[in-house]
């Protein structure tokens, strides 16, 4: 890799300093809690200061405060950026913390997830954006790559260049502070020499103040980073370059073997005793200072409303596009449904048929809106790295996510009921097809609405998948259609009135049956005459003419009602998170 273009020293240079600082787990057990002990240590502009230290140690804890990731008020003890408190919305701002897991958009190219990322973080304008997209990608060597997917199988990027996108993402706005967790694990000892040697260059001819974590560097990798903090126990024991690590080590007594990396001895033998011990210092002093700057944590956005909006739309309809088991599945599996149950169905003019037939209808619909739970899971790890770095606003990313499947659940609906109302033989008026795939159109919203909201809550696919399958099965039981509403118990009728079955089918059933023409039509024929018309069914199943539009209302207000609870809980996480 050809090392990064030179630029401008940084007028601006920041110093990272901790004083005496600790910090416990939140309601953990005493004697496990203390994750770090009194620890004293800085990071000064243009070195690549890198934290080592056995597996729980507290390497990236203290990479997290450093990055005031841990907000400050949870941490006693002093941070300071150039000798002052740190301000976490303003640092914030200044720096980039790249976390150890690559939350990237598989689908998008360096080059696109680079952009977006600019265009959200960046007062710029989008040719702006791509100026300083193109010069960083020159920067992190990705030229070659840049219009290759990420994950394509065998055409995409190999991990450290995946690597490098990440650290890219957290570059765009050119901070002066760069924190990056374990940059170089899962590499091989090329990809992570190239890594840090990029880092080094930024360092040296940029002033920007690089800290990392890292487990066991190499010797090559030693050789390029200016100081170390080895931390065992949550205590720091040693600071400074590797060379006065070594004489500390002999001056206690130790020999060295030859050919041994004198990283990996020190930690073999600190366990017994400290290598070197920093000036303490009292942190209870700064305690109360820095919860104070709490109150005072605001984010501050390069984008208005709309703009984010916007920007997160098209990036979400190019990564909906690009599914293709999401989309052309979901295209192929409207159009196989409709022509199929329009076969089985067709020109059937018994109730009971019809009736089941709405209902396999509404089953379908709800149940295969489940797919998009994987890609909602995805999107939520990188929504709360993202809104927690102030990159945009959760309440834009709900609203862009429910935007962009309206187009797409709109084409799904079409292709399932062009086929299957005509085939079945439904009334064969244009109001009443329309509104017929007006209710579709709406189930499908109802359903992904329904799951992009308990998305927000569940961990996992898997416990995701059985939350909403229940959920569904329950609204199928409550509908009406198994049992009726007047033989529901008392205590569980709130879910025949919660039930995502009950006014989609109710619709469908006054879409056929009512009106005038759908009153007069026999259901029903005896010898005798007509037993049952259209009107006497639709009296009988107790529904009024008025409830064919209430009912799309209602369908809207669940749309509109899961999107606010998605919102809700969105915001909960990323603002403990940031927090």
């Amino acid at each position: 890799m050809d090392p990064p273009s030179p630029m401008k020293p940084r007028k601006n240079r920041y110093r990272i300093e901790t004083k005496s600082i600790s910090y416990c787990v939140p309601n953990a057990p005493s004697r496990q809690a203390a994750i770090l002990k009194n620890v004293t240590c800085n990071a000064p502009p243009g070195q690549v200061v890198a934290i080592v230290g056995p597996s729980g140690a507290g390497k990236t804890t203290l990479l997290s405060i450093l990055a005031g990731a841990i907000h400050p008020c949870n941490v006693s003890g002093a941070i300071l950026v150039n000798g002052s408190p740190m301000e976490v919305s303003r640092f914030r701002r200044i720096s980039g913390h790249v976390t150890q897991d690559d939350a990237l958009f598989p689908l998008l190219t360096p080059e696109e997830s680079l952009l977006y990322s600019a265009r959200l973080r960046l007062k710029a304008t989008k040719s702006e954006a791509a100026n300083r997209v193109h010069e960083l990608i020159d920067e992190l060597g990705l030229s070659h790559v840049a219009g290759s997917t990420i994950s394509g199988g065998n055409y995409g990027i190999s991990g450290g260049e995946r690597r490098r996108v990440s650290i890219g993402v957290d570059m765009v706005h050119d901070p002066a502070v760069l924190l990056l967790d374990e940059p170089t694990s899962g590499l091989d000892s090329v990809s992570a020499l190239q890594i840090i040697k990029m880092l080094k260059c930024m360092a040296s001819s940029q002033g920007k103040t690089i800290v990392l974590t890292i487990h066991q560097p190499g010797y090559r990798i030693l050789e390029l980073i200016d100081q170390i903090i080895l931390i065992c126990d949550g205590m720091v024991r040693h600071q400074g370059s590797i060379v006065s690590m070594e004489s500390r080590l002999v001056k206690l007594g130790h020999v060295i073997p030859t050919h041994v990396n004198v990283l990996e001895f020190a930690m073999d033998t600190m366990s017994g005793s400290k290598i070197f011990e920093l000036e303490e210092n009292v942190g209870k002093k700064h305690e109360t200072q820095i919860s104070r700057q709490a109150d005072h944590d605001q984010v501050l956005y390069a984008n208005s409303h709309v703009g984010e909006v916007l920007i997160l739309s098209e990036r979400f309809f190019k990564n909906v596009l690009r599914t293709r088991q999401l989309f052309m599945a979901r295209m192929v599996q409207s159009i196989l449904a409709g022509i199929g149950l329009g076969t089985i169905f067709m020109n059937v003019m018994n109730i009971q048929a019809r009736l089941g037939f709405f209902a396999f209808s509404l089953t379908f619909l709800l149940s295969s809106t489940t797919e998009g739970l994987p890609v909602y899971l995805q999107e939520k790890r990188i929504l709360q790295r993202e809104t927690s770095r102030g990159a945009y606003r959760v309440s834009s990313y709900v609203i862009a996510n429910a935007l962009v499947f309206l187009p797409f659940l709109l084409a799904g609906a079409l292709l399932y009921t062009v086929p299957v109302y005509w085939l079945v033989g439904l009334r064969t008026e244009l109001d009443r097809f329309l509104y017929f795939s007006l209710v579709v159109w709406m189930v499908m919203l109802m359903a992904n609405s329904f799951v992009a909201c308990f998305s927000a809550i569940v961990p996992n696919f898997i416990m995701g998948n059985s939350v909403i399958a229940g959920l569904m099965g329950s609204f199928f039981l409550f509908s009406g259609y198994f049992i009726s509403k007047d033989n529901i118990p008392k205590y569980w009728i709130f879910m025949h009135y919660l039930s995502l079955f009950k006014y989609p089918f109710e619709a469908f059933v006054l879409n056929e049956y009512g009106g005038e023409k759908g009153r007069r039509e026999c259901l029903e024929m005896e010898p005798s005459g007509c037993v049952i018309t259209g009107g006497m069914f639709v009296k009988q199943y107790g529904l009024r003419e008025t409830q064919r539009w209430s009912n799309i209302w209602v369908m809207l207000g669940f749309i509109v009602g899961y999107r606010v609870l998605c919102f809700i809980f969105l915001w909960f996480k990323c603002k403990k998170m940031r927090r």
